[in-house]
């Protein structure tokens, strides 16, 4: 395994704004599949306006036209219906509002490294289920369309959403898959006995810590079967929650997943395990260390440092897997490994 000698191959300034008077904070957490020749990642964009003297200046979404479109919407600070609530956003009106909005944004390469970064959002917030923003999507090939679920941020919380698309030019919505507290969905790239199965991770509370589930469906939208088959272990790295990452890797050897794990200081690391082909719920094995952990610089120090979380892993027929990952929460990563390292990592 090893880090790209080019990383982070996607810096913010990479990425142009989505508006005027916006700025791109953060281009991470990328979905990542193969069509045709080329390599697609939808990027997490995160943006915020400039600041102003006396006024707070917030990046909203406005879905009550036939498109929607992103607006910087201007409120004195002054203002008595003003509260402000801490960096993240302020309450107006009985209104919460973030500082930044984060909308997907498409980027293509011909050799899985360097990304040409279409100019316009691929995918904006597009009601009030998504008022917050959309988030780290997962894109898996499956029947002849390419399905993307995606992370929907609003005051109610954080869901699960789901879209398609087979060009990646039009796009159609289905809805919530998993309603709040949902998110990190992987859906498994074939049918298992007729069924479509997947990973998914309710943040739970009072009992029990985040972990890893696995449901199935008959179409996609209307999930059951759900059981918990992974839990956070009593260690460093995973002391805090864990949670699914890209769809999973069919090898002869079973399903290869590979998930995070967030441990002591608030760190993210990168780990694998391995399910049954036929029945995905099993565990066969689950790595004792991470294979990924937070080193370099552009991991350790960012928006939110010493994190690294991937969503998005391409396979290359010749056996070589990159594993595409938001650094720090603010810029993108590449490590190059393979299906044999990435299974040999399970006994480490």
């Amino acid at each position: 395994m090893r880090r790209h000698p080019e990383n982070p191959i996607i810096c913010p300034t990479d990425v142009p704004p989505s508006a005027p008077g916006l700025r791109v904070r953060g281009a991470f957490n990328p979905g990542a599949v193969r069509v045709g020749e080329e390599v697609i990642l939808l990027l997490r964009v995160a943006e915020d306006c400039a600041p102003e003297q006396g006024l707070a200046r917030l990046p909203v979404v406005r879905t009550d036209e036939e498109a929607p479109r992103v607006e910087i919407l201007e409120i004195p600070l002054d203002d008595p219906e003003v509260r402000r609530k801490d960096t993240r956003g302020i309450v107006w009106r009985g209104r919460d509002y973030l500082s930044t909005l984060s909308h997907l944004r498409l980027a293509r390469s011909s050799d899985g490294v360097h990304f040409e970064i279409d100019t316009r959002p691929f995918l904006l917030p597009a009601d009030d289920s998504e008022r917050f923003g959309v988030e780290d999507a997962r894109i898996v090939a499956l029947e002849g369309r390419y399905w993307i679920n995606y992370t929907a941020v609003s005051p109610d919380g954080w869901a699960t959403a789901l879209a398609s698309t087979t060009d990646f030019q039009r796009v159609e919505r289905h809805g919530l898959i998993f309603t709040v507290q949902n998110k990190d969905v992987a859906i498994f790239p074939r049918r298992i006995d007729g069924r479509f199965h997947a990973l998914h991770r309710p943040d739970n509370q009072g009992f029990g810590r985040p972990s890893i589930w696995y449901a199935d469906s008959p179409d996609l939208l209307h999930w059951g079967n759900h059981r918990c088959i992974l839990r956070p272990r009593d260690t460093r790295w995973e002391a805090a929650k864990i949670g699914g990452g890209a769809p999973c890797i069919e090898t002869p050897a079973g399903w290869l997943q590979i998930y995070h794990g967030k441990g002591e200081g608030q760190r993210y690391s990168l780990w694998t395990a391995l399910l049954d082909r036929d029945e995905p719920w099993r565990v066969l094995k689950r790595a004792r260390r991470p294979f990924l952990e937070p080193e370099a610089p552009y991991e350790t120090e960012g928006f939110f440092g010493g994190v690294v979380f991937t969503n998005g892993v391409v396979t290359w027929d010749d056996g070589r897997v990159f594993v595409y990952y938001g650094a720090a929460d603010q810029c993108v990563g590449l490590l190059e490994t393979s299906v044999d390292e990435l299974l040999a990592s399970l006994e480490a």
